[in-house]
């Protein structure tokens, strides 16, 4: 019931999740990053203890490939998990458990790992590989987005989506972008709208953290 794209910027460092599905709130239980470790995505009949246990893996020297195996064969109802990842090399990784449902698939590329079930189209996981390597000069949440919006239009799930989201970290260690669109009719869509309105901004939040005095101020003071 999901299809996601997990990817690392080679220029910044940066870890991110782009990820959307028929199911409410996708993002809260499937999508996961930690600054300076890696990316992961738990889906298909969701364990979101998979997707720390992952970033714990990569955080403790395993390669994405390595941390994939391990997982894999250590979780409980394996056969029934959706897996990916990629690590602080750009290494990639995803595994789909045997009885996953409907039509899935999984794949990787440079920086990049995608996968989906319940899928509409076997051209699904490709489009999505496919998109975030062409973008390649584009910032990562702007080629997650692609990615994801390249999935939707080569069929997406099998039914309606209602739920998307896209969650990014970057030099510091909390996600810089964390937005979700929890139920819609168009949520994809929803989601670019939002991260047009957020990117403008993104950049000032990390600086007011940090040093409040160099950072420009919105709405009224003390805003969050």
């Amino acid at each position: 019931m999901t299809f996601s794209v997990a990817g690392r910027c080679r220029r910044t460092g940066a870890f991110g999740v782009a990820i959307s599905s028929s199911s409410p709130a996708v993002a809260a239980r499937c999508a996961h990053v930690r600054a300076g470790v890696g990316a992961a995505t738990t889906q298909n009949v969701t364990d979101p203890r998979l997707g720390p246990a992952l970033l714990e893996a990569l955080a403790a020297g395993a390669s994405a490939e390595q941390a994939v195996a391990s997982v894999s064969a250590n979780a409980t109802y394996a056969d029934h998990r959706q897996l990916s990842c990629v690590d602080a090399e750009g290494g990639a990784a995803a595994w789909t458990g045997a009885l996953a449902l409907g039509r899935h698939g999984h794949g990787t590329g440079a920086q990049v790992a995608a996968a989906g079930n319940l899928l509409a189209s076997d051209d699904v996981v490709p489009a999505m590989l496919e998109a975030f390597g062409a973008a390649v000069d584009a910032d990562l949440p702007d080629r997650l987005l692609l990615a994801l919006e390249a999935g939707l239009t080569a069929g997406g799930e099998a039914g309606p989506v209602r739920s998307a989201g896209l969650l990014v970290v970057e030099e510091v260690p909390w996600a810089t972008t964390d937005l979700r669109v929890d139920w819609h009719d168009d949520p994809v869509a929803e989601l670019r709208r939002i991260w047009q309105l957020w990117h403008v901004q993104s950049r000032d939040y990390v600086t007011r953290a940090l040093d409040p005095t160099a950072a420009p101020s919105y709405g009224v003071p003390g805003d969050a």
